[in-house]
């Protein structure tokens, strides 16, 4: 039998269709469709027994599920499935006579917020490297809506095995995909990686919307190209999902974007044999000759004017230390006093105000509409936090969109702090992405939507992570995402100062460091025993007396303030000023005149 490569030099491919969807019509939606490998093998061998009879080329095992996430299993039981999976296929293919390629199918490893990114992409190999020591040679990775975890991974196979690579995206009908990345740039990028072989889309939309799609992107670097779409968009009747029944009209629109240089041709979820063996008759007729039509070159990316609380009119860097100041959102509806420590906050004369999106996972006003409520009153700079918890990728863009119109443009981005776990069983975290995911949809959108007037972002730098050569390379990877500063957790002593200058040293960030005049022992002893991340030391707790006044725990503070700035003033940026109970009349005592000197 020819290799892939050479059989894609004179022929198009047609694939299977879906397997799960079909699979489901079948046999009902009782357990997954991955289980039948080892359970019911018989059932597996007949549904791709049914799509080689329609005339598919390439078979995907019956794997697309087989991770330890989705089959609540340990890694040795997922690896006996995809050797199931793979004997299942290899017999099948050999029972109907038929030269017939197989590829690993892998799909996406489910993710939340706080995960061991080292232990996904472990995982990912480890599920590779099953498929390659099972006799596969090809790796279908499908349905994936970023390749961040992915594409280390597959260098690593191809330096070890000589192994062709598929790579497909799944994209909504404006071409985002489900974590709000722009899928022509998330292309381009897998156009880049030498060891992909061919890349492609696959799910999330029907035959129309991609092909509009594939006309809008037209050619990327020089791979294969694939195109699977789904057979339409569902609905759900009687608890089932039910797709319309249209292989006529679904086989001309994949043929159609075949002739237009399309190599890899099949279908994805509600499609089955009735699909593919009509995409089968039509793809006959489409001449080799007309792939590679299309070439479109990367997007030139407009220079903005920088317009975020850094600089100045002219887009130049301001002069002067920068004193930012976080306002809590209350957690009702009463925002007298928020507001009136604002009005007082512009008296004194600082840069911006920023807002935390419901820290600790406690429900606060939202930080946006907080934010915008206190710029109208105000007139002042405001900078909401947007943590990645509380929003799925569609609200996510939603929100930034609302903030845009809203003359919001500055964002402070960060993964956000777990739900408490007492109400897991009511609230649900939901983590799409962490803060850098985020932030590379934010810049995608300034490329994209905001182009006249983009918006302007950093990150949160936690300098007391155990392994600072980790915190030091977050940042850097939020500096790639177009993160232009830093503001600090809160310091407390003079090593959590060297570190903050170490991470200044090392990457060049533009930082705001953290101070937080604490005003009492209670609020000393509650920040250390009860909030984690905040290194409050007992040498600090033993300054504040035992009962004192109110006056006389805020000078404490005070005074502990200018300590933490004292160590810092010769390589911070400015100041990030958090006042426990608001209480941002002590910003007074603290500032100098000399404090805002570069």
């Amino acid at each position: 039998m020819t290799s892939l490569r050479e059989y894609l030099q004179h022929h198009k491919l047609v694939t299977d269709g879906s397997f799960g969807t079909f699979y489901a019509a079948k046999y009902g939606l009782g357990e997954m469709p991955e289980i039948a490998n080892i359970k019911y093998p018989e059932r597996v061998s007949e549904i791709h027994e049914s799509y080689i009879r329609a005339g598919s080329k390439l078979l995907r095992t019956n794997t697309f599920a087989a991770n330890t996430i989705l089959l609540e299993q340990k890694i040795n039981f997922v690896k006996e499935n995809i050797r199931s999976a793979v004997k299942i296929a290899k017999e099948t293919a050999l029972k109907c006579n038929e030269d017939i390629f197989i590829a690993g199918d892998v799909g996406p490893i489910p993710e939340e917020g706080n995960y061991d990114t080292q232990a996904v992409e472990n995982e990912y190999y480890e599920i590779a490297k099953t498929f390659v020591e099972s006799g596969i040679s090809i790796l279908s990775f499908e349905t994936f809506a970023d390749i961040t975890r992915i594409i280390p991974v597959i260098q690593r196979i191809k330096k070890e095995f000589d192994v062709f690579i598929m790579v497909q995206l799944s994209v909504n009908q404006f071409g985002y995909t489900n974590v709000g990345l722009r899928v022509s740039k998330l292309l381009r990028k897998v156009g880049e990686c030498v060891e992909v072989d061919a890349i492609g889309l696959n799910c999330g939309i029907g035959p129309s919307h991609m092909k509009q799609l594939w006309k809008q992107i037209g050619k990327i670097s020089n791979k294969y190209l694939i195109a699977l779409p789904n057979a339409g968009y569902p609905k759900r009747a009687n608890n089932k999902i039910q797709f319309i029944n249209n292989p006529e009209y679904f086989a001309q629109m994949v043929s159609d974007m075949a002739e237009w240089g399309i190599d890899i041709i099949g279908g994805c979820c509600g499609t089955n044999p009735s699909y593919i063996k009509q995409l089968c008759e039509l793809a006959k007729k489409v001449q080799q000759s007309q792939r590679c039509q299309y070439q479109v070159g990367n997007p030139t990316i407009k220079e903005i004017k920088k317009s975020g609380f850094l600089y100045d009119e002219e887009g130049n860097i301001k002069k002067k230390k920068l004193i930012a100041v976080e306002l809590a959102p209350p957690v009702d509806a009463q925002d007298e006093r928020i507001l009136e420590a604002a009005y007082r906050l512009k008296a004194s004369g600082v840069d911006i105000l920023t807002f935390p999106d419901s820290p600790s996972g406690r429900t606060r006003v939202d930080s946006v509409l907080m934010a915008e409520k206190v710029k109208q009153e105000t007139g002042l700079t405001v900078m909401p936090h947007i943590c990645c918890r509380d929003k799925n990728a569609i609200a996510m863009r939603s929100l930034l969109l609302g903030a845009h119109i809203n003359g919001i443009k500055n964002l402070l981005i960060i993964t956000g702090d777990p739900v408490q776990s007492m109400v897991r069983q009511t609230v649900k975290a939901v983590f799409n992405f962490d803060s850098v995911g985020l932030m590379n949809i934010v810049k995608d959108m300034n490329e994209e939507i905001f182009t006249e007037s983009p918006m302007f972002y950093g990150g949160a730098i936690n300098q007391g992570r155990k392994n600072l050569e980790v915190e030091i390379q977050r940042v850097r990877k939020k500096m790639e995402a177009g993160a232009e500063f830093f503001l600090t957790q809160p310091i407390f002593s003079k090593e959590d100062a060297d570190r903050v200058k170490r991470i200044k040293e090392e990457t060049g960030a533009r930082i705001l460091c953290g101070i937080m005049p604490l005003v009492s022992r209670r609020n000393a002893l509650f920040m250390k025993n009860e909030i984690a991340g905040v290194p409050v030391t007992e040498e600090l707790i033993e300054r504040y007396p035992e009962n004192a006044t109110m006056e006389e725990g805020e000078a404490v503070g005070i005074a502990i303030a200018k300590e933490m700035m004292s160590y810092t003033e010769s390589f911070v940026d400015g100041y990030y000023f958090s006042f426990p109970f608001n209480r941002v009349h002590m910003l007074e005592k603290i500032l100098t005149k000399s404090t805002r000197v570069l």
